[in-house]
Parts: structure tokens; sequence; C-alpha cells
């Protein structure tokens, strides 16, 4: 597809979008009734009226744990596609698998597709010509070599993440409530990063 042609489908559909978003808009002002009053001119959030000033110390546990949560969520959404190519590659290294038709030169649908899902777009039967033996065993072989190397991969990738998660968890991260004791002895707010404030 010509890349003008992309270009005027993207401004044809922002342009539509905008139509859209401004006619309901548009319907939603004259049709509305308008009779502002002072309860509905109140300021309120949830629907709970405010009490007192609205400037809050936000407890700083409620970030951290929000922050590790995502840190780890998006990188456990990572073995979503590894595992998609290791489960590709053990099938395909499955000598169950039948992968090579009886004329020994061209690949089943069932493999071809395999090796399609995994990358390659064209698949031929000598993925590895040198190799002795059959064409069955150099695509046996060629899923035996891809898994082996995923699996090396995510080892590594799961180290890192252990990694930290033990540092999170020896740091203290993860705990609710930190023993500070030994701050309160020491006459320094937990709160403070160490220095000396009024009322510890």
């Amino acid at each position: 597809m010509h890349p003008v042609l992309i270009a005027g489908y993207v401004a044809l559909f922002v342009a539509l979008g905008a139509a859209f978003l401004f006619v309901n808009l548009l319907i939603g002002r004259l049709v509305r009734p308008r009779a502002p009053n002072a309860e509905k001119l109140e300021v309120y959030e949830c629907g709970e009226p405010t009490i007192g000033s609205s400037f809050v110390q936000f407890d700083l546990r409620f970030y951290v744990v929000a922050l590790l949560f995502i840190i780890f969520d998006v990188e456990v959404a990572l073995f979503f596609p590894w595992a998609t190519v290791f489960g590709k590659a053990v099938q395909l290294a499955d000598p169950a698998l039948v992968t090579v038709l009886a004329d020994g030169s061209t690949l089943t649908p069932a493999a071809a597709g395999l090796i399609r899902e995994l990358g390659i777009e064209n698949p031929a039967v000598p993925l590895f010509p040198e190799l002795a033996g059959g064409a069955a065993e150099a695509v046996a072989h060629a899923g035996t070599l891809l898994a082996r190397t995923a699996a090396v991969d995510m080892a590594a990738f799961f180290a890192v993440l252990l990694t930290g998660f033990a540092y999170v968890w020896y740091r203290g991260d993860l705990d609710w409530v930190r023993a500070v004791s030994s701050q309160v002895a020491a006459g320094q707010s937990p709160t403070s990063g160490g220095r000396n404030t009024t009322g510890w």
C-alpha cells in the first residue's frame, strides 16, 4: 500500500473521530437542561463533600508498592511471547511430528506452518544442508537448537528478574510496615531520611 494512501486513511480516521466527538458534544449542549444552583456548583470528590484542606500527605508506601507491581508485571508479561516461541520450537523438535513428506524434499503443512509462525516466511527442507542425515532430522535439530536457545535466554532474563526481586526484598521495600526502632532510638525520624525533626 502506498504511503500517501496510508496517510489519507489515517487523516480520514482522525477527521471522522473528531467529527463524531464534536457532533455528540454539540447535541449534548443543545439538548441538556441548564438549571445551575448552589448545590450543583459545589466541588465534590467521589460523591462526598470535601472536608478540610485539599493538600493531604500521601503515604509513600502506596507509590512504592504500585511501582514495584508495574515493574514486575511488565517483566512477567514478556514470558508470554517467549512461551509461544519455546512451545513451537519444542513441537518442531518432537520426533512424533511428521515434518517431511515421503519424497524427503517437501515440508508437511504442519511443519511449514510452525516454521512460518517462528518468523521464517519461506521455509524449505534443507534448513541445515551440512547436517548428515535426512531432512526430518535437520528440522528436528533446528527445533531443538531454537528451544535450547530460548530456554537459556529466559533463564538469564529470569535470573536478572529474581536478582532485582531479592534486592527489593532485602531493602525491605515489600514490607508494609518497616522496623524503625533503630532510627527512633538514634533520635531520627523514619520519614525524614535521617534528619532530625520535631515530634520524634
